[in-house]
Parts: C-alpha cells; structure tokens; sequence
C-alpha cells in the first residue's frame, strides 16, 4: 500500500493560483517527473508530484484484471484524491488543477480523473490508457465540462495498445472533454519534443 509522499516545486501552493500534479511511471521517481515540467508552461504554477512506494503504483500491466492490481491501484488512486483535496484545500480550485503522467503514471492519471470527471485544468497524458483486461464504463462518472485533455503514444507501443488508447480517447470525449490525440508511427516508449510542444498547445496554453 502507498503512503503519500509528496515531493514539490514551482510555487507555493498558498501563493500559486494553478496547481499541476505530475504521476511517475513505473520504476520513476517523483523527482524525475518533476523535471518534465521544464518542458511546460508552467512557469508560475505549484508542482506537485506524490511518489509511489516502491517506485511502481500498482505491480501488474495495467492491462490486467483490476483484481489482479488490488490493493494497489485502489491505494494508488485514494493518493492522488488524497493530493486533489489538498490542493483544493489551499485555496486552488478545480478548474485551476492540472495532471500530467508517463506511462503507468498516464495510466493512473487517466484513470483518476475519469472516475472523478470535473472541470480541470487541463490533462497531458504521455502514453497511457484507462485501466483493466476492459473498459469498465460503470467506474466513471461526472462530466469534464470541456477540459481539455491531450492523448499521445506511440504506434504500436510495446506497453499499451493503441486500441485501448483509442477506447480512453472514445470514454473521455463522451463525458466533455475536449480531446485531443496524437500517434506516432514507430516512436519508441519515450515523451517526445513534439509531444511536449503539442502538450503546451493544447492544453497548457489554457493556463493564465
């Protein structure tokens, strides 16, 4: 099970009006992640990067029967509402809180926020999907009220299917967000500058 460990940079919460959430990828760090906000603009927003025990949120492919990632992916998941509500709690509010991840971090982000649909931020998720050997439609709720929400991966990739990318892609947008994808033919598991950039377009220039 995860204890929350929170690692932090950019701004203060209690003098930073957005907040950005940054989820690691298995075998990461959450001070490795926090180095991919360099990348973003996201000069004047608090960082915040909870770190996984063990370096790894759940223990199987995301691919696998929930049962299978229990009781990780549940502890994993009470985390990050664990994170929101404190941000909320410093007087940041929802709309103003945005998520980025790579990989399992993707995964979890977007698993996250679509059992917990709100208007945020926005959302970059760098090579993920929602999570299970299914689409488990009955785990998601709320609408996105228009958040965008940027998708990219690789195509194939050797840890997530494009299908299960494009079935994520498929649940998001009918529950409000405004979505966007991208796939990249041949590109191994990695973030890209194009991604980044993309990222920056799509949904951090939202950011004021």
């Amino acid at each position: 099970m995860h204890q929350k460990k929170i690692f932090t940079g950019g701004k203060k919460l209690s003098e930073a009006n957005q907040a950005l959430v940054l989820i690691h990828g298995r075998g990461g760090s959450a001070e490795d992640i926090l180095t991919l906000a360099d990348h973003l603009h996201v000069k004047d927003f608090a960082l915040v990067a909870p770190e996984a025990s063990g370096n790894t949120w759940y223990p199987h492919s995301f691919m696998a029967p929930p049962l299978q990632n229990e009781p990780w992916l549940s502890s994993a998941i009470a985390v990050l509402e664990e994170v929101v509500n404190d941000i909320v709690a410093e007087g940041i509010a929802r709309e103003h809180i945005f998520f980025t991840g790579f990989s399992q971090g993707a995964c979890l982000t977007l698993e996250f926020i679509t059992r917990n649909a709100a208007r945020y931020g926005g959302v970059a998720a760098f090579t993920g999907g929602l999570i299970g050997d299914r689409i488990y439609p009955e785990n998601y709720k709320g609408s996105f009220e228009q958040t965008p929400v940027f998708i990219a991966s690789g195509d194939p990739d050797m840890h997530v299917p494009v299908k299960r990318v494009e079935e994520t892609v498929a649940i998001v947008d009918s529950m409000g967000a405004k979505v966007t994808l991208k796939l990249y033919p041949g590109r191994p598991h990695t973030i890209g500058l194009d991604e980044l950039a993309l990222a920056n377009r799509v949904v951090f220039n939202t950011a004021s």
